[in-house]
This record gives structure tokens, sequence and C-alpha cells, in this order.
């Protein structure tokens, strides 16, 4: 047995020794391999999005608007230009949602202050005085009640402390004004107890000017008692009408559905770096280092296989030239069945003219023979078919010996040679019928199946030891040894099955044929299901 040099092969990948840019459809192999992983883990965020808008409340959201003034002492002067500065949104939003204007809501409506600010929203739109009050309730009435009682408990507590505040004002005056007071009866008693001209002036020009500054203190005090100090208003209350869902619930399911694939994604994608699987011709060179005998890809529609046939019978030419009768080889797979393309390559051969032996130590005889024959049915050109005769042209002579054969012959009910009995009792022996049938005039033995002008025989390994071509359907290599050992004493073909065999698998394979001493003849990439 002889081993040709291999050619070039084309692949459907990119070479080993030159590495591809990574394209869109290399990004979306991985999870369109693992779509069952992908589409149960999309499911499953479908179902969690259902099972929450289904078995949580709707939340309902009410609306109030506060407007929002600075503290002037005069309401009737024109506003300047920074006039929307006056008020610091920022601590006014700090307020309404502070630990006070909580506190109040809960102890109003019996809830957990935690519960209130997280149902509790306050908006401030960009440059303006305006607080928009939100909250969010199971019911409609305890939205509208839960808006309108924190708007109106906001401006209750800013109110407080701008009063708060005129208090102390108003105090810090009185005092200042109750000791120039106690001031001007002091220089009064002073003025008119004093004799002195000189002393006297001084006195009372003293008391002027304690006069004159208990006049400003009392009309300040006045202005601050004046004081608005109203915070505000509200503009818009909260009405039923006006309640609106919180979000939109629908979004939720698309939300969970693709939130789901984005999880199934990942998880592709980290199984997939844990479990690598040949994908092309590319990954099963990288694994292998064989050389490639060609593809059988699985026909796009299921009633139509003569593409596999045709992938078959070119990977049949592969081998051919690569081994010489007497040849041995084993057809040796990692976990997979490869009986399939054994008995397709089986037919593929023996179509050209060989006697093929297939030999299996697996019981898998039955299976094998049932697929040659019904690939034998799908060759192209079935030479084992008789042909039909041309038809002759009217008007032309018959041909010798055609006259005599019109002629029926009476056939003799005694052998040739026989003289008739007379006796009645007297019994005919019959010639014994032979349970072989002829076809293509030679006789086909029971184990024999006639494929194009070649025959295709099955039986153990021990039985094809005299056969000049033998074709081995070896087990899984990972559970039994003797698809290496068969190889050891011809050639193997290594059988990889698209995103099912495993690199680590296939590696471990060709270790171990290389460890017997085995030079495979190379690889075929098959796709799922059959070869």
């Amino acid at each position: 047995m002889t081993d040709a040099t291999s050619g070039s092969w084309t692949t459907d990948g990119p070479s080993a020794a030159t590495p591809g840019a990574v394209t869109l459809t290399d990004l979306l192999r991985v999870p369109m391999h693992r779509l069952r992983l992908v589409g149960a883990a999309a499911l499953v965020g479908l179902l969690a999005a259902l099972g929450y808008v289904l078995l949580v409340p709707a939340a309902l959201t009410a609306n109030a608007v506060v407007a929002v003034r600075p503290v002037v002492t005069d309401a009737f002067t024109p506003s300047g230009a920074g006039a929307d500065r006056a008020v610091n949104m920022n601590v006014e939003s700090g307020i309404a949602t502070g630990t006070e204007v909580v506190q109040r809501l809960a102890d109003a409506a019996g809830g957990h202050p935690r519960d209130i600010r997280g149902a509790l929203e306050v908006e401030v739109p960009t440059g303006g005085q305006i607080l928009r009050f939100s909250y969010q309730a199971g019911e409609a009435q305890r939205a509208v009640q839960g808006a309108n009682l924190a708007a109106q408990t906001y401006l209750d507590v800013r109110r407080t402390m701008y009063e708060q505040q005129r208090a102390e004002m108003l105090r810090s005056y009185d005092v200042s004004i109750t000791k120039v007071a106690a001031q001007q009866a002091a220089l009064q008693k002073r003025a008119s107890a004093t004799k002195d001209p000189a002393a006297g002036n001084a006195v009372v020009a003293e008391l002027a000017g304690i006069n004159n500054q208990l006049t400003q203190l009392n009309s300040a005090r006045t202005e601050i008692a004046a004081v608005d100090v109203n915070p505000g208003w509200v503009t818009q209350t909260a009405e039923k009408s006006l309640v609106a869902s919180a979000g939109h619930r629908p979004l939720y399911l698309v939300a969970g559905l693709l939130g789901g694939a984005l999880i199934g994604i990942v998880l592709a994608y980290a199984w997939e770096s844990a479990d690598r699987r040949v994908r092309s011709v590319a990954d099963g060179r990288d694994a292998t280092g064989l050389p490639l005998l060609g593809t059988v890809r699985r026909p796009a529609f299921r009633g139509s296989p003569r593409a596999v046939d045709a992938d078959v019978r070119y990977v049949a030419m592969a081998v051919a030239e690569r081994v010489r009768p007497p040849a041995r080889v084993a057809l040796v797979s990692a976990r997979e069945d490869a009986s399939a393309l054994t008995a397709g390559l089986a037919v593929a051969l023996a179509a050209d003219g060989r006697d093929v032996f297939v030999a299996d130590d697996s019981g898998r005889t039955e299976l094998l023979r049932a697929t040659v024959l019904a690939d034998r049915g799908r060759l192209p050109i079935d030479p084992s078919r008789p042909l039909v005769p041309k038809p002759r042209p009217a008007g032309s002579p018959p041909p010798a010996g055609a006259g005599e054969a019109a002629t029926p012959r009476r056939p003799s009910p005694h052998p040739t040679g026989a003289r008739p009995s007379t006796d009645a009792d007297a019994t005919l022996t019959l010639p014994r019928v032979s349970s072989a049938r002829p076809e293509n005039g030679r006789v086909v033995d029971p184990d024999e199946v006639s494929v194009g002008v070649g025959s295709v025989r099955f039986g153990t390994w021990r039985q094809g030891a005299d056969h000049g071509l033998v074709l081995f359907n070896a087990p899984p290599a990972e559970s039994d040894e003797r698809g290496v050992a068969v190889a050891r004493q011809g050639s193997a073909v290594v059988v990889v099955e698209r995103d099912r065999t495993r690199q680590s698998d296939l590696r471990r394979l060709v270790e171990r044929l290389r460890a017997a001493g085995v030079t495979p003849l190379g690889f075929v990439l098959t796709r799922n299901g059959r070869a």
C-alpha cells in the first residue's frame, strides 16, 4: 500500500498560517450553533417579565405642580434680571424630599418612610422655579392623595421655616429696641437733672441720636413683620382623571425577552469557550494537522440527497487515489457513528468496478446493508441494470437465428437422456434450484450486494482477510480501541462531524493514531445527522 502525495485542497475557512479577520458572521456563528441555549434563556426572561406583569399590580402615578416664589419685603417691586436665580431650586428639591416631609406623609398615609420615599419623586425643570411632585400607588385615590399631600406638606414645611426665620429676626429687633429705649430713658433723666447748659446741650444731642436709632429699628421691625413668607402655590393639583400608569407594561415583556437573549448569548460564548466543537475545515485542520479528503454536506432538502451522494463519491475518489490493493482502510471517529459514511464509500468504490468488503465487529452489519441498498438505488448510472435494446427499423431483415427462436419449443417433461417410466407409482426427481440469483452473468453470494460492475460484501474483520479492499466500520475510539488496532494493519480515515465532534476528542484521537504508528490518509468533514 502506497500513499500518493496530497495536493492542495480547497477549504471553507481561513488558512491556519494566515489569521483571518473576524467578521459579523464569525460573531453570530456561536449563538447560532447554541441556538437552543439562547432560545431557552430568552424564554426564561420572557416568562420572568410576564410573571412580573401578571403578579405585580400596576403602579399608578399622580402629579402635582408647585410654583416656588422667593420671599421679598415688597411684593409689588418689579423683579430684576436674575429673578430665576433668587431661589436655589436644588435646595428646594432637597427640602421637598427631606425627612420632615417624608415623615409627615408617612404619618398621614400610615406607611413606612422608606416606602414613601420610594413612591415620591420630585422633578425640577431646567431654568424654572417649579417643583413637580409624582407619587406612585396601587390605587388612583391613594396616588392623588399622596401627590397633593406631598405638595401641601412641602409648602407647610417651607412656610414654617420662613416663619421661624421671621420670628428670630423680630425677636432680635425687639431686643435691640428694648436696649435703645432703656438708653433713651436714661438720657432723658440725665437731661432733666443737668443744670449746666453745656452739659445739657450734649445730653440733648445724644438723646437725638438715640431717638433716631430707635426710629430706624422700629421701621425695620415693621418691614420684617410685613414680609410675606408664603413659599409658593400649588398651581396644579392631582386628579383622578389625570392619573397615568407608571411605565408601559408591554415594554417589560420586550425587555425580558431581549435581556434573556443577551444572557443566553453570553452563556453561549462561555459554553463555547469551555466546549470547543469543530465548526469548519480550518478547525479540523488545526486540530488534526491532516489533509482534507473532502466535505460531505447535508442536503438543503431532506428529500434530495444527491448533493450528499456526490460529496461521498468525491471522498471515495480521494481515498482510491491514496491506496492500492490489497488495502485495509479503517474509518475512525472520536465519539460519532461513521456507518453512513462507510456505506456511502463502499457504494462509491464498488460502482467503479471494485469488490469491497465492509467489515464491522459491533453488530451494525444489517444497518450497513440497508444503507448500501438505499445508496445503490440513488446511483446516477447503475450498470447492473440490463440495457433496453434499440428498436429495429421496419423492413429490416431479422437477425440470424431469429426465425428459429420464434418457433416455440416444447419443453420435455423428462430429463435429457432419461427414459420415460411405465410405472404409475414412479416419482419424478427434480433438479435442485440454487438460492443464488444470477445477475450480470455471475452468481451472487447471499452476503454480497451488486453495485454497478462491482460488489459489496459484509462480515467481520477476520472474514475479510482475503479480500483486496476492506473498509472497517470502526466503533467510536473513545470507548473502543479496535479501530486504531485495525488501522495499524493498513491506513485510517478520520471522520469528523461538524458541530458535534469536540476538538479535544479529535486531538486525542489523532495523538493515539500517531502513537500507535498509524499515518492517517486525512480527515473527512461531515454534517450533523446523516453523513
